[in-house]
């Protein structure tokens, strides 16, 4: 509980209509929420603004408001600010007493491979007994909680709600994504990090923060505004990562694959399997409060596949370095994790195989199919579900990479989807985009096979794949739904095959099961 008169301590007021000394028993962003006692904060969305439900919010309890925008006709008292986001990340972690200083905090962001590392990570943290927290894409896990989360990044309140409650679990590490939006929308300003990392960045998101140079400026400030005493972790093999390693104020610790100038590097990489094997060259010594590593070689052997996971691997190794982490324990946790939902997951690995994957942007598809490049097989079906409401830009700048790779790989056909019956309203696929595939395809020689449904588009690969082959379901929302029914097509074309055994990878899926 919080006193309305000590607010203007803790966030910046331009004015204060109707003072009273009230005690702010909860905060709410959200009118339908508010509870009686409650300070109701108005936040201007893309789509909506808060200002409009503050009559709502005062009928369900709100005892006082802030406000952008002095609504004159409302006789509770509001505090008028600047930026009513940052001041709802302030309260909360305020109201909260800011939970996130009494844990080790770890944020991870880049465009691609945030999800993988931080399970990655987590698995490794776990593995050394610690107890642990996740936030981020998939989900919110600590303790026996695990809820499916509609935010990369929740929103500042329910985040410092989400730590407070972690602090009652006795949780020491959490573990969480950071996205470019949390990071614009001030949603992570009162999080107090101490390790950050910066995978990649590629075009994503860009119609959100106008530009690239935007995007890349929001993306750095994770690493720029960490505290003197946190790690960065930093990726040579990305020009725009490794370019931070003069701009923060913390101590940085960098890898690479390509650039073996980093703290870590690797050698001897196997990826014949899909599943990497290879040597990491810790290069000098790292003393982390009382562990010290040596320069030295250890091997690693990652019981996920993908070539993009060695690089989300490196990530891991870091944190777990830098969280006192013994070499042994990275090792086995790294080789029994067996991946994340919907990321290069293997969900079928007999006679042939099927491999799920979330095949977003340019940086997605070039590093999936790059694995793919590296591993044997006879024959490569690509299943892929046009990106639905990303525009044309988007979907030339994927069927230009789809094509490059297809060439490459001596893909002749793909089989494309609109996900018709699978997609909310929101991400349904235009005429526009399918014309833009097409158009991209039929200039580059290679067939498409297009169904307005996913079970369809699936079929037909399942009934032309042969001993040795790999089937690519590629993807966001519109293939969500595709290992269910590329699983459950196989055992009725194979009812011999052990139905509990072909069904496992479905077992624990938050997204894509009916």
């Amino acid at each position: 509980m919080i006193k309305l008169s000590e607010l203007p301590k803790y966030i910046e007021v331009i004015k204060y209509l109707n003072e009273k000394e009230i005690d702010i028993e909860g905060i709410s962003y959200d009118s339908r929420r508010v509870k009686e006692g409650d300070l109701f904060v108005c936040i201007k969305g893309y789509k909506t603004d808060g200002h409009r439900y503050i009559p709502q919010a005062i009928e369900n309890g709100a005892k006082a408001i802030i406000v952008e925008d002095i609504q004159d006709i409302f006789e509770i008292p509001q505090i008028q600010v600047k930026d009513s986001r940052k001041a709802l990340s302030a309260l909360s972690a305020i109201f909260y007493d800011y939970p996130s200083k009494d844990m080790k905090v770890i944020g991870i962001t880049g465009t691609n491979g945030k999800t993988s590392t931080s399970f990655l990570a987590n698995s490794i943290l776990e593995n050394h007994r610690l107890k642990t927290g996740l936030i981020g894409t998939i989900m919110v896990k600590y303790g026996d909680y695990l809820n499916p989360s509609i935010l990369t990044t929740p929103e500042s309140l329910d985040l410092q709600k989400y730590f407070y409650q972690m602090k009652k679990e006795n949780v020491s590490h959490a573990i969480m994504e950071v996205s470019s939006s949390a990071l614009e929308l001030s949603r992570v300003a009162d999080v107090d990090y101490d390790i950050v990392a910066f995978n990649n960045i590629s075009r994503e998101h860009i119609d959100v923060h106008g530009s690239f140079d935007e995007y890349f400026k929001v993306k750095s400030s994770l690493i720029k505004n960490v505290k003197e005493n946190g790690w960065a972790v930093l990726n040579l093999d990305c020009p725009y990562s490794s370019s931070l390693i003069n701009k923060t104020k913390g101590n940085v610790l960098t890898y690479g694959i390509k650039d073996k100038n980093g703290d870590l590097s690797i050698r001897d990489l196997d990826l014949s399997t899909g599943r990497g094997k290879f040597t990491v060259e810790l290069s000098k010594s790292l003393i982390v409060g009382k562990t010290e590593y040596k320069p030295q070689n250890f091997r690693i052997e990652l019981g996920v596949p993908g070539y993009h996971s060695i690089y989300n691997s490196l990530v891991a190794i870091s944190i777990g370095l830098l969280c006192e982490v013994p070499i042994s324990t990275i090792q086995e946790a790294l080789s029994s994790f067996t991946g994340v939902e919907r990321r290069f997951q293997f969900i079928y690995d007999e006679d042939f195989k099927i491999v799920d994957d979330h095949f977003a942007n340019v940086g997605n598809i070039d590093v999936t199919m790059e694995t793919l490049s590296l591993m044997d097989y006879s024959n490569i079906h690509l299943v892929y579900a046009i990106r639905g409401n990303r525009g044309v830009i988007t979907n030339s700048e994927n069927a230009e990479t789809i094509a490059k790779w297809a060439k490459k790989l001596g893909i002749k056909g793909i089989i494309a989807t609109k996900s018709i019956s699978h997609v909310m309203e929101k991400d349904r696929v235009s005429n526009d985009e399918v014309r833009v595939f097409k158009e991209i395809m039929d200039r580059e020689g290679i067939t498409v096979y297009l169904y307005n449904e996913l079970p369809h588009a699936i079929d037909h690969a399942l009934t032309n794949v042969s001993s040795g082959d790999i089937i690519l379901l590629a993807g966001c929302q519109g293939m969500d739904y595709g290992a269910q029914i590329a699983l459950e097509a196989l055992y009725k074309l194979r009812p011999d095959l052990n139905k509990e055994k072909l069904l496992g990878p479905l077992k624990n899926r938050i997204a894509g099961i009916a």
